[in-house]
């Protein structure tokens, strides 16, 4: 049995272990990225603007920070 995890670059991105990590899409204009986090069992993505600014939704909309949350 190994104890290293997988690790390999593909085309848009890399897989690590369990995860892909996916290079989706950007605008170098206006500054924003966005990447995709998925699993065999679950998919989020992530967009990233220039000020540093992270929005996170998955199929069933954008996540948000809970009350009790906080920064």
């Amino acid at each position: 049995m190994s104890d290293q995890i997988d690790f390999r670059h593909t085309q848009y991105g890399f897989n690590w272990g369990a995860a892909k990590i996916i290079r989706c899409c950007s605008d170098s204009k206006k500054g924003w990225v966005v990447f995709r986090v998925e699993t065999e069992k679950h998919g989020i993505e992530v967009y990233v603007t220039k000020t540093g600014k992270v929005s996170v939704s998955d199929a069933n909309g954008e996540w948000t920070k809970s009350k009790e949350a906080k920064p």
